[in-house]
Order: C-alpha cells, then structure tokens, then sequence
C-alpha cells in the first residue's frame, strides 16, 4: 500500500521544489524530515508539511508502520501562471509571470 499527499496551487516555480523534493526521493521518513528541516530553501517547509500529510494518511487510512516508511515517489507540476505586467519606459509593458506548483509526495512501506 502507499499513501499520498498532494499540495496544489503552491505559489513557488516548480524547479525551486524539485531541488528539494530530489534530496528526499527514496529516502526513510524520519531522514527525509531531517534533511528537510535542515535544507535553507522555501520549498523545504511546503515539503515537510505534504510529507508530514503523507505520513498521516499512511497510518490513519492504511494502519502502515511510520518507522517503516519510506518517500516512493515525490515530483512537482506546473501550475497556473499568473501573468502580471510591469511597466518600463516610453509606454512597454513586461509580463512577469508568476509560477504555481503542484507537489505530490507518496510514502510506502519497507
């Protein structure tokens, strides 16, 4: 069995999420929280909220072992794009574009 999380909307470009998310694929729970907790970027905090999610449907809706769990699969998607225009000389207009992420992380059992 395994046991997933999903974050959706995350206002964070999703190739600053798979920095991290590349840290922990594969890893035990417990040393995947580690590394997160000590890892300086935003998306280590996200992370650690849908891994802390994963692991809590795993032993609520399955009854699977948190000390044998370990992170099976984890990527991010593309989001919406939310578009912005900034002003710049003699009447331009550049878009900034503002990127979303959707982050699923699943946990199975050794």
């Amino acid at each position: 069995m395994e046991a997933r999380a999903v974050a959706r909307h995350i206002r964070i470009a999703p190739r600053k999420v798979r920095i991290v998310i590349d840290l922990i694929r594969g890893k035990n729970v417990n040393e995947a929280f580690a590394i997160l907790k000590h890892t300086p970027k935003v998306a280590s905090e996200v992370l650690q909220k849908v891994l802390k999610s994963a692991v809590a449907n795993a032993e609520h809706n399955y009854d699977l072992n948190t000390d044998k769990l370990y992170v099976s699969t984890a990527y991010a998607d593309q989001g919406p794009t939310l578009k912005r225009i900034h002003p710049r000389s003699r009447g331009q207009a550049f878009k900034i574009l503002k990127r979303t992420s959707h982050i699923v992380l699943e946990v199975k059992e050794r």
